[in-house]
């Protein structure tokens, strides 16, 4: 492999539609209410793609330095555990990274808040926050990613931070209904990194990696993707329905559930197999983050004002 090859590797492209749907959904949440700013939603989009290759980049440095990326993974190679990319060049690569986070994250409060003190302090805290979580995941000596807090992570800057509080930046008010679509987007996100930690189970035990899955073994954690999976789309309905004035046509978002329905059951076999070979999670982690992708851009299409 060439240089551009591997980093491209490293910078994990496929990713980044699972980092761009919070934003999405927030763009169609600002279009029904009929607030959108194209020049925010670019900069929010742009800072949400770079936090997710800063965290890229920290899991691929955090795994292998602590061990859990070695020869038993089962998951895609990684570019430092391969020795593609040394330790010096992943850290120059994060530093690099953070710095970009943190100019399109202040470029985008500066556009949006203005000269609002209270709303840009707030919000620089969560851009901090934001960042902080993207490095320290697995990098770092109290790295939460291996204190099963994951998820939780996941839940928040994914869901309610990435919906809501991007929505907060065009209409510069906060709706509790909100919460509805943000727990959606959350609750997806989160599944997806729980495909991840199923397939991985074995060897984070090994690296004394403790994630949620490692807690719950997998056969409880497939139950708790379950209710990930099934909850997240009734919480859209719940919203779209108390938006009044709801057609049946607009809950087209829904023919997202069927492939992540086929996934479910692909899951159910490999687990009742108990199947360690990372092929099967690792196809139904892709399909999973493309259709909560086509979820959050059908759900978001079908709450644009038609008239």
């Amino acid at each position: 492999m060439n240089k551009v090859s591997v980093w491209i590797s490293a910078l994990r492209l496929r990713t980044l539609p699972l980092a761009a749907s919070s934003i999405i959904l927030a763009a169609g949440l600002a279009l029904q209410a009929q607030l959108f700013d194209p020049l925010i939603f670019s900069l929010a989009l742009v800072t949400a793609l770079l936090l997710q290759i800063l965290s890229n980049l920290a899991n691929d440095y955090g795994d292998a330095i602590s061990g859990a990326d070695n020869e038993s993974r089962v998951g895609p190679p990684r570019a430092m555990q391969t020795g593609f990319i040394s330790q010096i060049c992943m850290k120059k690569a994060i530093i690099l990274t953070t710095v970009l986070c943190f100019i399109s994250g202040v470029s985008l409060l500066v556009v949006a808040l203005g000269s609002d003190l209270q709303s840009w302090l707030l919000f620089l805290l969560f851009g901090l926050l934001a960042i902080s979580a993207a490095i320290s995941y697995t990098m770092g000596k109290l790295a939460y990613g291996y204190y099963a807090l994951g998820d939780l992570a996941v839940f928040i800057f994914f869901g309610l931070l990435g919906v809501a509080g991007s929505y907060y930046l065009y209409a510069l008010t906060f709706s509790y209904w909100l919460l509805l679509p943000a727990c959606s987007i959350g609750m997806l996100s989160v599944a997806v990194l729980n495909i991840n930690n199923m397939r991985d189970m074995y060897s984070d035990k090994a690296a004394n990696k403790t994630t949620l899955v490692v807690l719950l073994g997998r056969k409880s954690a497939f139950i708790y993707h379950l209710l990930l999976v099934f909850t997240a789309p009734l919480l859209a309905c719940l919203y779209l329905i108390n938006s009044g004035n709801t057609q049946i046509w607009q809950f087209i978002f829904l023919f997202s559930v069927l492939p992540l329905s086929k996934s479910c059951c692909s899951l159910y076999r490999a687990i009742l197999d108990d199947l360690r070979d990372g092929e099967l999670f690792n196809r139904e982690l892709k399909n999973t983050a493309l259709s909560t992708f086509i979820f959050s851009v059908l759900f978001a299409l079908v709450l644009i004002p038609i008239n």
